[in-house]
């Protein structure tokens, strides 16, 4: 398959990369990054996209994805998929599907779970928003850089599925690291609390899977100085998406409310940025009851 790929940083250049190396044609544009190995590079975006079945893109926002967009879909072939891997807010994602429809191209969003390791070893989970046909276009592509992909819905539905599994992968972060927290001021070993917890009804991916606490269950980012893995940063960004999709939609949420302030405090005005979300557990060390 011939396929256009824009936005080559941390996580879209070793996706790329993966398409290449499974024999798929890849042309690549970012206005920073090299191309990976196995990447054909273009001195534009819509070079890059122009005659390609699929254009993927990864990017940092929504505005940027509706420029790019606006650059792309002009020059792509009838018929062509525009698949967006950014996190970005769901009104950006059904503009630019309609953008797409309206130009006779198809348009998927499909934000991505799993970080810069699962994108290097093609492990990635894929929540995929668009018509049927779009998503079956681009489904052996999923099949190379991810080992699931979930056709959640229509145009947004990728998105808004992004935003709700982060806000309650931020808000349990926050109540593991505070439960470690507590565990230190009893007393109580980090190691058997992770035996008991991990076996019993506090069970969940980020004490099972991502720890917070150095040296207790799998290897993580904390047991690397909390170098990220899933930046602090990212994870406010999500969870700000979060909380403008449940003031658009009237949703009551008031614990992914209180993540997002916690998480704009830890990043802004504390020393989060460029730490791995996980490092909220060192936060809450510090700062006791306050």
């Amino acid at each position: 398959m011939k396929v256009g790929f824009i936005g080559l940083g941390n996580m879209g250049a070793p996706m790329a990369a993966n398409l290449a190396g499974t024999g798929h044609q890849v042309t690549g544009f970012d206005l920073a990054a090299p191309c990976p190995k196995g990447v054909t590079p273009a001195a534009s975006a819509a070079e890059a996209a122009r005659g390609q079945d699929v254009v993927i893109t990864m990017l940092p926002n929504g505005a940027i994805l509706r420029a790019v967009a606006a650059e792309v879909l002009p020059v792509m072939e009838a018929g062509a998929v525009l698949l967006d891997c950014s996190t970005v807010d769901v009104e950006s994602a059904r503009a630019v599907a309609a953008e797409a429809e309206a130009a006779g191209k198809m348009a998927v969003d499909a934000p991505v779970s799993g970080g810069v390791g699962g994108a290097a070893a093609g492990t990635l989970t894929f929540m995929a928003g668009g018509s049927d046909a779009a998503f079956d276009k681009v489904r052996p592509l999923f099949d190379v850089m991810g080992q699931k992909a979930v056709h959640c819905g229509a145009s947004g539905a990728g998105q808004a599925a992004k935003i709700c599994n982060n806000m309650i992968l931020g808000v349990t972060m926050i109540a593991t690291c505070e439960a470690f927290a507590l565990a230190d001021k009893l007393g109580l070993d980090r190691g058997k609390m992770f035996d008991v917890v991990s076996t019993s009804s506090g069970y969940s991916w980020t004490m099972n899977a991502y720890c917070p606490a150095p040296g207790i269950g799998p290897k993580s980012p904390a047991d690397n100085d909390y170098r990220p893995g899933f930046a602090a940063e990212l994870m406010l960004k999500d969870l700000r998406l979060a909380q403008q999709a449940a003031e658009a939609a009237d949703a009551d949420t008031p614990m992914g409310q209180r993540a997002a302030e916690l998480y704009a405090a830890f990043v802004e005005q504390e020393d989060g940025r460029g730490r791995d979300f996980s490092a909220m557990l060192p936060r809450f060390e510090k700062r006791g009851r306050a």
